[in-house]
């Protein structure tokens, strides 16, 4: 899924002289963000799989190895392919945070900066 890159006003205008490091820094957000959502998911795919039999050809320690492998890949797929919507926001905050940084003011309202 490709999204259109969208910097904040203040991001573009410092960075529109360098649209490489601008796209750069977008895609870094967007990976980020998108890595976020798998961990997220990752969490709650674990504790969905918890209760399931572990059928007639697996089991022992290996089965619980292999199915965190499984609901690791599921998570990165389905963040991949548009989440759940987590992404997304934390995309914008991540945005928002880098705007901030590069005009040296506050944050606004409901933006957290470390």
């Amino acid at each position: 899924m490709n999204t259109p890159i969208v910097l904040a006003p203040g991001l573009s205008a410092k960075l529109a002289g360098d649209p490489v490091n601008a796209k750069s820094n977008a895609d870094k957000a967007r990976g980020t963000s998108q890595d976020f959502e798998a961990m997220f998911l990752n969490s709650m795919l674990q504790q969905v799989f918890a209760g399931v039999g572990e059928g007639p050809f697996s089991g022992g320690h290996a089965a619980g190895v292999w199915r965190s492998f499984l609901t690791d890949e599921y998570a990165k797929s389905i963040a991949k392919n548009g989440g759940i919507g987590i992404a997304d926001s934390v995309y914008q905050s991540l945005l928002a945070q880098q705007e901030v940084k590069s005009a040296g003011t506050t944050a606004p309202k409901g933006v957290v900066t470390p």
